[in-house]
Parts: C-alpha cells; sequence; structure tokens
C-alpha cells in the first residue's frame, strides 16, 4: 500500500494535475442549465462517465475529486467508476465538506460544515477506493473582512479534517480559497492570502497533520474580479509566488491551484507564467485542480446528446493537455 506521501507526490507528478468533479448537486444543476439539461441522477453519471472515460486523459490527469454520490456510481459497462479511474492509472478522490453556513456572531461570513460523523464517513470512502480528500474553506475580502475569528474558525475546521483525513490514510487536499468577489487589488489579496495561509498552517502544525502527506489547493494572488486595475499574468506569478514563499512550508509536496471563477484561457495562462523561467525556483510543485477551467468547454460540446460524445471527450483531452503544458511553462 502507498504511504500518505507516495500518494501525494503522484498526484502532482510532472506534467499532471488533478480534475475538479466534485460539484454538488445544486452547483452542477446550475452548469446543466446552461446548455438547457435537466440534472437528473443519470444525466450526472453519464456526465462523469464521459469525462472519466476519455482516451489517454490519463496522461495529463493525475487524480479526480469526486462527489459522495458519483463515488458510488458506475459506467455503462458495470465498473464502478473508481474502477473505471484505477484501471487508467488515475488516483480517486472525494470531496467530504458539505459546504458553507452562516458563521454564527460573524455577519456575511461563513464556516465550512461536516466534521460530525467524519472519521466513519472517511473510512466509508477508503473502503470505496478512495486515496485522497478535499475540504474548502472559503475567505471573503471585504470592508473590515476576513475577520481573525472567521479565519482561525475555518483553518481550525480545515486542520482537524486534515488530521482526520491521515488518520483514515487519506491524503489530505487543504483548500482555503480567497475568493474573486468584490474590487479589491492585487495586494490587499496577497495580504489576505498571506494571513489566511498563516493561521491555515498554524492549526495545521497544532493537529499534527504531516505536512509530506497533503497538498495544498489554495487561490491565486490577484485583483478582484470587479477591480478596475486587472492583474496581469505576470503581476499574477510573482505576487502569488511572493506570498507562498512567505507562508507554505518547504515540505509540502505541492500547490494544485484553483481557478477561482477565472476563465479557462485566464486559469491556463496564469499557472503557466507561475511555472515559467526563474519563477519555479520554489521548493514544490506547482500544478493544478480545476474544476470549470477544464469541463466548461466539454460541457458546451457535449450539450447533453450522445452523438457529441467523441467531440466532447477530444475538448476536454486538449484542455487537460493544455494545462499540463502550463506546468512545464509552455503557453
Amino acid at each position: 500500500m502507498s504511504t500518505l506521501s507516495e500518494v501525494a507526490q503522484k498526484l502532482v507528478a510532472d506534467n499532471k494535475g488533478i480534475l475538479a468533479a466534485d460539484e454538488s448537486t445544486g452547483t452542477i444543476e446550475k452548469r446543466f442549465a446552461k446548455i438547457n439539461l435537466e440534472s437528473t441522477e443519470e444525466n450526472r453519471r453519464i456526465y462523469r462517465e464521459l469525462l472519466f472515460t476519455t482516451p489517454k486523459v490519463e496522461e495529463f490527469i493525475s487524480g479526480v475529486i469526486m462527489f459522495d454520490e458519483t463515488i458510488k456510481q458506475h459506467a455503462g459497462d458495470g465498473r464502478s467508476f473508481v474502477q473505471v479511474l484505477t484501471d487508467k492509472g488515475i488516483i480517486p478522490g472525494i470531496k467530504v465538506d458539505k459546504g458553507k453556513i452562516p458563521l454564527a456572531g460573524f455577519p456575511d461570513e461563513e464556516v465550512t460544515e461536516g466534521l460530525d460523523g467524519l472519521r466513519d464517513r472517511l473510512n466509508e470512502y477508503r473502503d470505496l477506493g478512495a486515496q485522497f480528500a478535499k475540504w474548502r474553506g472559503v475567505f471573503k475580502i471585504g470592508q473590515g473582512l476576513p475577520t481573525k475569528g472567521a479565519v482561525h474558525a475555518n483553518a481550525h475546521a480545515l486542520a482537524r479534517y486534515a488530521a482526520l483525513a491521515q488518520e483514515a490514510e487519506l491524503v489530505p487536499i487543504v483548500e482555503p480559497e480567497v475568493l474573486m468577489d468584490g474590487d479589491h487589488s492585487i495586494e490587499e489579496c496577497g495580504i489576505v492570502t498571506g494571513m489566511v495561509l498563516d493561521e491555515v498552517f498554524a492549526e495545521l502544525f497544532i493537529n499534527k497533520v504531516d505536512m509530506n502527506g497533503m497538498l495544498l489547493k489554495p487561490n491565486m494572488v490577484l485583483a478582484g474580479e470587479e477591480a478596475e486595475n486587472k492583474s496581469t499574468a505576470d503581476d499574477i506569478a510573482s505576487a502569488t509566488l511572493e506570498v507562498f514563499k512567505k507562508s507554505v512550508p518547504a515540505e509540502v509536496p505541492g500547490i494544485v491551484f484553483l481557478s477561482g471563477g477565472q476563465s479557462s484561457i485566464e486559469a491556463t495562462k496564469n499557472l503557466c507564467e507561475l511555472n515559467r523561467d526563474k519563477k519555479s525556483e520554489h521548493p514544490w510543485a506547482l500544478s493544478f485542480s480545476f474544476g470549470r477551467a477544464l469541463q466548461n468547454e466539454a460541457l458546451e460540446a457535449w450539450h447533453g446528446s450522445g452523438d457529441n460524445w467523441q467531440k466532447a471527450q477530444e475538448v476536454f483531452y486538449n484542455m487537460a493537455k493544455a494545462d499540463a503544458e502550463a506546468r512545464r511553462g509552455v503557453c
């Protein structure tokens, strides 16, 4: 059996990244609505099968994060999705948080729930074949936000989850996301991202999480989507690495960036710039764990029709290839 460190290293193997296919039922319903497709369990199953069975996509995808429904589903040939991925050499993973709820006493801020019963759920997912897990905490930039209380609450939850995941022999992907929402500057994003990362790693150390057996899934440092001065790819790469070099321990094997509302083109370009030339002088692998940025074009190409199956898979393969090339600084 592979150790946590070995699985973490495989997930950030050269020229590969992670597909985030862990959309909740509500989220994927919104995605399907854009192509006028009803979000039934069968349609969700078919769509995930399209992605998971894409020929040769394992050249660029190291792991897949699934939703509770998805990890228990099967492909048309009778194989479980876990088996489909394993047969391609792709590592199965699972999202284990239960989403955001209002944080009592902190207006306009949220905390992620799901710690109750988590030990048993992690063991169940491990027995189903998952080898890694993911938990997301979100942080909003605004007037007086995020507060120290909200940062601490979410960092503590991330750390408790990570400790429980490692106890269950699953690699925890720790996802602290500073949201793009708002008109904040790239400098403000850098300050908040650094504050969040410092608190998250302080809690991880307190909770005895093994840095060698985890991965970090953060936002890139960039201006808010409503900011007047937009961030260039070079600015984003420089600001991101400046913050992460101060806050992320060298023992962490890799950083798998989320796309966080960026378009497919923006996310790929910014990942490429992060890995270009001397910018890559750091102790971690810089990879991706994209959801929308990997899937949007394929979903549009499929449009819910079996006639578009091959075309959609080709689109998905090409997107995965582009992001894999971005890991090498080629774009």
